[in-house]
């Protein structure tokens, strides 16, 4: 055994002892709070995705979208022939806003994308993730 594969077992024993347990710990306060600002953030891409103010012409997604119809968030990532490739659910929000929408494209990690994310993905809860399907 090289000592590269030594030391690795040994780290991995040592992290393995030490109640790698900890990251599920935390109270029902806990819950309730992350609970609370992830409705939040569901609450504040629902506004944004009923507004005319992601585009340049007056659409908002809810008017081909509403209540995140069709969106099929569970489906991704996915093919879309809309791009020709395999893409996450964030580029096709991006496609939606540079094309019907007639808007900018947002970062993938920009708060606008993540609350239209969290309101898309809220409205389809409970469905089974089928990553691929069409």
């Amino acid at each position: 055994m090289s000592t590269y594969q030594k030391t690795a077992m040994a780290l991995c024993l040592a992290f393995a002892s030490t109640g790698s347990s900890l990251a599920d710990e935390f109270t029902e306060a806990d819950v309730q709070r992350w609970q609370q600002q992830f409705m939040a953030v569901v609450g504040e891409g629902r506004e944004l995705w009923t507004s005319p103010k992601l585009g340049t012409n007056g659409v908002a997604c809810a008017q081909c979208h509403p209540n995140a119809a069709n969106t099929h968030p569970e489906t991704y990532p996915k093919f879309q022939k809309q791009l020709g490739k395999v893409v996450p659910l964030w580029q096709m929000i991006n496609w939606c806003l540079k094309n019907p929408l007639e808007g900018q494209p947002l970062a993938a990690d920009d708060p606008k994308m993540t609350v239209l994310q969290a309101y898309v993905t809220y409205e389809r809860r409970g469905v089974k993730l089928e990553p691929g399907k069409h």
